[in-house]
């Protein structure tokens, strides 16, 4: 369906003229004229508590948002999602990774047939994999017990099983090593198998397509490995289990049908961390905490289909992310958990959001004349603070935040999460409303100095509170952010579920890779610059 064009819509032209009013407003008053506003401008749902507050927002600010994510569709679209309509127009396909958290008696059907019993099968196929390894009762070539699991895949298909297995570590079993593999730069698959058995050593190789160049080289050194030390191609498949829908390059490599585990043409890699993609995680935390997580997702599923507008977490979160990009010049998202085993969570979210954001046209093909998504980055509290928060504080680009905190620690000692937390709820409130130059004088500050150690505040922050960091908690905040992108890519009319941009970086390095390892120097047909990079590297690399 056409909509019309973003800036030609009513409720944005209402926002240019209304943001050009709050950029004015100081956060110190929004709070002086509303006692209760504190209390107002927060949700709750699937355990964690909303705080948007401390945002350049008011009564009117939400509603101009709310009429414009209405005139956009969001509600048709949403409806649409969860339908299994193909909403992934450029590659034709459904978008349904909230089926992949579906309880077994619902039914969600894509081109007429229901997926939800496929979706169980491969969870169960999974449970039993992962029950097999953490009791001791897979072995490899040589009868070995498997102690040591390596997940190998980029992208999603690492991004999302890596930071699950960090941030829930704490309910992961001591009985198994895992390690993760993705950069095609050999240094990082032989600094992860270096101190490895061969023997004990499990592979699990993570690509849809089985095709993807860095993770098939990857493999491919892996299973090098493993067929050196045995002498015997046969070993191949005690070693190796696949996540693929390409069964016959899966095969081909030797690994077996009942090794494979299935992957859908309508799960995107970066909305895939309950499917297949991952078993490393179930693997390490058991079935048990996998389907709390997934339960989690489920939840947080339930709250952004159900709750109103003005009520609904993720829909809030994605219209105040499109506020800061699109009228106050915001170019980066700042994620900052304030829990340790979260250090990866900026790093998966830069892909969910940045992959599924950075478009420059809209669904139906035409340029956009405004900004889409912007970058995201972060760092784990309170790191962050002794590093980049002065320009948070004091720079001249606006900066919002996410602040994520946890009100029990998972491994409590003394008062450092009382100190931890402190800090964080410290961060928002310095943000928000600064330090005045009547207060620095206040202070004794010699005037001189008064300029110096002026706050200016009126820095945005969202801060998200849970009760600890558990495995239903882990899926509600991935939910969280995977519908507050979809709630802005409804809105900048772009489609979430592509990267076109990635396939073309990939052609490229292929078309590059021969000129690099041919004896004789190619004929170069390149730009002047990367001609002659490719003949410096040539004349530098040893022969």
């Amino acid at each position: 369906m056409t909509r019309t064009p973003l800036t030609a819509q009513p409720a944005f032209k209402a926002l240019t003229h209304h943001a050009n009013i709050m950029a004015h407003r100081s956060m110190r008053a929004l709070f002086a004229n509303d006692a209760q506003r504190g209390e107002r401008y927060v949700i709750e749902a699937a355990g964690l508590y909303f705080d948007y507050s401390k945002n350049l927002i008011n009564e009117v600010t939400m509603a101009i948002l709310s009429d414009l994510a209405l005139a956009s569709g969001l509600i048709e679209e949403r409806e649409a999602m969860f339908r299994g309509a193909r909403i992934n127009l450029s590659e034709s396909r459904a978008a349904l990774h909230v089926a992949l958290r579906t309880p077994p008696t619902e039914v969600l059907e894509v081109d007429s047939v229901d997926v939800i019993p496929q979706v169980h099968a491969t969870l169960k196929k999974m449970a039993n994999c992962a029950i097999e390894l953490r009791e001791g009762r897979r072995r490899g070539h040589s009868g070995r017990v498997i102690k040591n699991v390596v997940n190998v895949g980029i992208g999603g298909s690492e991004l999302g099983p890596v930071m699950a297995y960090e941030a829930l570590r704490t309910y992961a079993t001591n009985e198994l090593t895992f390690r993760f593999i993705s950069n095609i730069d050999a240094t990082d698959l032989l600094e992860n198998i270096e101190d490895l058995d061969p023997e004990e050593t499990l592979f699990i190789v993570s690509s849809k397509s089985f095709t993807t160049l860095e993770t098939i080289v990857n493999a491919r050194a892996a299973r090098e490995w493993i067929v050196s030390h045995y002498e015997d191609e046969l070993a191949v498949a005690a070693h190796f289990l696949a996540i693929s829908n390409n069964r016959r390059e899966v095969a081909e490599f030797g690994i077996t049908p009942a090794a494979t585990f299935e992957l859908w043409d309508w799960v995107g890699g970066r909305y895939s961390m309950g499917s297949a993609i991952g078993l490393s995680t179930m693997i390490a935390i058991g079935p048990e905490h996998f389907q709390e997580m997934l339960s989690g997702f489920r939840a947080m599923d339930e709250h952004f289909r159900l709750a109103p507008i003005g009520e609904n977490m993720p829909i809030i979160l994605g219209l105040l992310t499109f506020y800061y990009r699109q009228f106050f010049d915001a170019q980066s998202i700042g994620v900052m958990p304030y829990e340790r085993y979260l250090k990866r969570f900026p790093a998966y979210l830069q892909q969910l959001t940045m992959e599924s954001l950075g478009k420059g046209v809209t669904r139906e093909g035409r340029p956009v004349i405004y900004p889409t998504g912007p970058v995201f980055w972060g760092e784990a509290g309170t790191n962050g603070q002794h590093s980049f928060f002065q320009l948070l504080h004091q720079g001249t680009q606006l900066v919002p935040l996410d602040l994520i905190g946890f009100a029990n620690s998972l491994h409590p000692k003394g008062e450092q999460h009382e100190i931890l937390s402190a800090n964080l709820f410290a961060q928002a409130e310095a943000l928000a409303f600064g330090l005045s130059a009547e207060e620095v004088r206040g202070e004794g500050t010699p005037e001189n100095i008064v300029p110096f150690k002026v706050m200016p505040g009126n820095r945005p922050t969202n801060v998200i509170l849970a009760e600890r960091l558990t495995p239903a908690v882990l899926g509600a905040l991935v939910a969280l952010y995977e519908h507050s992108v979809f709630t802005q890519s409804v809105i900048l009319q772009v489609n979430p579920f592509d990267q076109w941009g990635v396939e073309f970086g990939k052609q490229l390095a292929e078309r590059i890779l021969p000129e690099l390892e041919d004896e004789q120097e190619p004929l170069l047909a390149h730009d002047s610059s990367t001609n002659s990079l490719i003949r410096r590297y040539r004349s530098l690399r040893d022969h």
